[in-house]
Formats: structure tokens, C-alpha cells, sequence
């Protein structure tokens, strides 16, 4: 399956240069002219690679990458007019991966974006360095082990954090008691109901105060995080 690139920039030409170097090279290519537009493909299609402007419209780069970065590690080439050395520290102070300046050969694009493709996807890195777990509006913090509801943290137990990633990395998924206890305590499944009736009563009250907000159970299944 091709690898999915976003060129975001407002200039067309160097869209349409970008894309028949990248469409040559076998990737899927999408294109935004401002800021917004970008945001929105991010969201709607499955993008591995981001090739970034700086001096868009309506939001500009920096502003995009923020957003960018406040969801995934997604990796992010800043493409701009700007070469100076505050700009590009700028960029990568706020997440980007690598830095080109206008004007630039495309040869070298193709070098350095192929460069990151690599680097990000190899050996399942792409898996490995997904930072954040989202539904609703909650966020699970992978790195840091915490959960967040909006921006306020939720503490956590180490077995309601096993518990609630198990639920967040498959919303919708009905998991058995024998599942969520051999996720949570690490241990085979022994009579332990109470113990997973305790820990889901505890999570839920945690998450809201609706039982049912978050987490159903399904009679005689076990339980499930709802989409």
C-alpha cells in the first residue's frame, strides 16, 4: 500500500512539482493551499508523511504543526521561503522532523522525504511511536501513563491505566473478564469477578459521573469502551 503524502502549500506550482516527484516514487498525494485545508485532509485520511509550509493562509505552519502535534508523530518536513536560522529552529523546537528552504531541488526533497519515510516506518517504528490514544474526549498519554478528560488528568492505579489502554486501543471491542484481568493484574484468570467489578466501578466514577458514559457492560460478555 502506498504511503499517503500532504503537501501543503500555497504556492501551486510547488504542489504540483512536489506531486509529480512523489506520485514517480509511488506515494498517494494529497494537497492543501492554506492551513485549514491541511488540518482537514489530516483529519479525514490516514496521512504518514506532512510537507509543510510556513506562510500559508488562514492558519499558517507553525500554527498547523501545533495542532498536528497535540494528536500524533506524524513526521513533518517544514517547507519554506523562510531559511533563516530562527525559523528553522523554530520549526523543529515545535515538532517538525526536518527542514527544507525555498528554493530547493526536488531531488533532494525526494532524498530527505524517503530519508524520513524510512527512518519513522521501519521495523514498525510507526506503531512504537504512537504517543497519544484519543476518544471522545478522552486522551490517553502512552509516554507519560496518564489519561486526560479535556485537559484535566484523571490519576490512575498502574491496573486501571492497563485496563483503560486496553479499552482505548479498541474502542467498541467487547472484552471478556478472563481479557481485562489478564490485561490489568498480568496473572492468568482466576475467580477474580469482584475484583474487575471493583476496578470498572472505580474507572467509571473516575471518567464520569455516569455510569454508562464510557464504559457498557454487555450481560454475560464482559465490558466494552463505547466510540
Amino acid at each position: 500500500m502506498a504511503y499517503q503524502v500532504l503537501v501543503a502549500d500555497d504556492e501551486e506550482e510547488i504542489r504540483q512539482l512536489l506531486r509529480l516527484y512523489l506520485e514517480k516514487d509511488g506515494y498517494q498525494v494529497y494537497e492543501a493551499a492554506d492551513g485549514e485545508e491541511a488540518l482537514e485532509l489530516i483529519q479525514k485520511h490516514n496521512i504518514d508523511l506532512i510537507l509543510l509550509d510556513i506562510m500559508m493562509p488562514k492558519r499558517n505552519g507553525y500554527q498547523v504543526l501545533r495542532e498536528v502535534r497535540a494528536q500524533n508523530n506524524v513526521p513533518v518536513i517544514i517547507l519554506s521561503a523562510k531559511g533563516q536560522d530562527e525559523d528553522k529552529i523554530l520549526g523543529l523546537d515545535l515538532g517538525a522532523d526536518d527542514y527544507i528552504a525555498k528554493p530547493f531541488n526536488p531531488l533532494e526533497a525526494m532524498a530527505r522525504i524517503n530519508s524520513n519515510i524510512r527512518r519513522f516506518y521501519s521495523f514498525g517504528a510507526k506503531e512504537n511511536q504512537i504517543k497519544d490514544l484519543k476518544l471522545r474526549d478522552l486522551t490517553l498519554d502512552t509516554e507519560a501513563c496518564m489519561v486526560y478528560k479535556g485537559e484535566t488528568p484523571i490519576e490512575l492505579t498502574s491496573i486501571e491505566y492497563k485496563i483503560m489502554r486496553l479499552f482505548m486501543e479498541n474502542p467498541g471491542k467487547v472484552f471478556t473478564k478472563q481479557q481485562i484481568y489478564e490485561e490489568g493484574w498480568g496473572d492468568n484468570y482466576i475467580i477474580a469477578d469482584n475484583n474487575i467489578m471493583v476496578c470498572i466501578s472505580k474507572l467509571r466514577a473516575k471518567l464520569s459521573e455516569d455510569p454508562n458514559a464510557y464504559i457498557k457492560t454487555i450481560r454475560g460478555l464482559g465490558y466494552r469502551m463505547e466510540k
